[in-house]
């Protein structure tokens, strides 16, 4: 019987377990992919707009090149904590659903069932790209996750969105040689655009080299096309690539099957008391910026380090209580 399963191993799990193993509880981290899988899912070249201070856990200095650190970077940081708190965590272990037993909860993985005093749920955000459920969406040229320019060459490519990973994709692949243009539901780029980012790419569109279509919806895509509407009315362009980067939200599939009640409304928060982290299920936890539900540009890693204490401090209560 474990005092604590943390679900997720990013920045949050981390963070949750080396608190933990701190105060003398046992825990386990499961986490379905890779060591901090969402990031190791960002784009590769990627820059984050934090500074690598503010992205440090548990007061162990991250150490990067330039003030902002790349994804190598911080990847091989939450490696090099997992290694250095010898912390017990399972790879490519996807939890399928949990069960209510006697002073706790069964998690059920596909490899084994875990006994468990308490549960942290620290699932982030990134593994899920909201779907923009019009035809052609499931075709093998749209990519939700933007990966590496060079895939692009010489090709026509689509990017939906406005926002960092939109900016970001639209200009690297243009800089390989792709033909981009960017489909925009909004009437300009997102103000909150990195601001190294925003006046590139919008002096790229001002120019020409990137042709962007502003308060237009893509109504369809085809294999050798895409259908945008306009506001002049309905646009067909040749196409080879969809890079559809429509923002993502916490997995809440993976909520459902756990039991976690969400807030009605758009936002889709999860309920939990915001001064313990607990849900409405007893010694059942959130952790980090999936707590946010879709209102995904509140909680960052930055604003949510002190998860890891805060719920800790609740789950040894629970153990005196008992």
């Amino acid at each position: 019987m474990y005092d604590v399963i943390i679900i997720g191993g990013g920045p949050s799990g981390i963070n949750v377990a080396i608190s933990a193993k701190r105060a003398g509880l046992s825990y386990l981290i499961l986490e379905k992919g890779v060591i901090a899988n969402s990031l190791f899912n960002f784009p590769v070249n990627m820059t984050f707009f934090s500074t690598s201070m503010k992205l440090e856990i548990q007061n162990t200095p991250f150490i990067s090149h330039l003030d902002k650190p790349t994804r190598t970077e911080a990847l091989e940081y939450y490696r090099r904590l997992i290694q250095h708190f010898d912390l017990d965590i399972h790879l490519y272990e996807k939890v399928k659903e949990m069960h209510p037993i006697t002073d706790g909860y069964a998690v059920e993985t596909a490899k084994a069932t875990y006994p468990t005093r308490s549960v942290v749920v620290a699932t982030g955000f990134y593994d899920t790209p909201r779907k923009m459920n019009i035809p052609g969406e499931d075709l093998p040229k749209v990519r939700h996750y933007y990966d590496d320019p060079y895939a692009y060459i010489g090709q026509d490519v689509l990017v939906i969105g406005a926002a960092n990973s939109a900016c970001d994709a639209a200009l690297e692949c243009w800089r390989k040689g792709a033909r981009v243009t960017m489909a925009v539901r909004g009437p300009g780029i997102n103000e909150r655009v990195k601001y190294w980012i925003k006046p590139d790419i919008e002096n790229r569109i001002e120019e020409g080299s990137i042709t962007a279509y502003f308060n237009t919806t893509t109504e369809e895509i085809r294999e050798d096309t895409v259908l945008l509407g306009t506001p002049a009315g309905p646009v067909e362009l040749k196409n080879d690539f969809v890079l559809a980067m429509t923002g993502y939200q916490p997995n809440f599939a993976l909520f459902e099957r756990l039991g976690l009640p969400v807030e009605e409304g758009d936002a889709c928060k999860p309920i939990f008391n915001p001064n313990t982290l607990e849900t409405t299920l007893p010694n059942v936890y959130m952790a980090g910026v999936a707590c946010a539900g879709r209102q995904t540009s509140k909680l960052f890693i930055e604003n949510t380090r002190d998860h890891g204490d805060i719920i800790v401090e609740g789950i040894q209560q629970q153990v005196l209580a008992q």
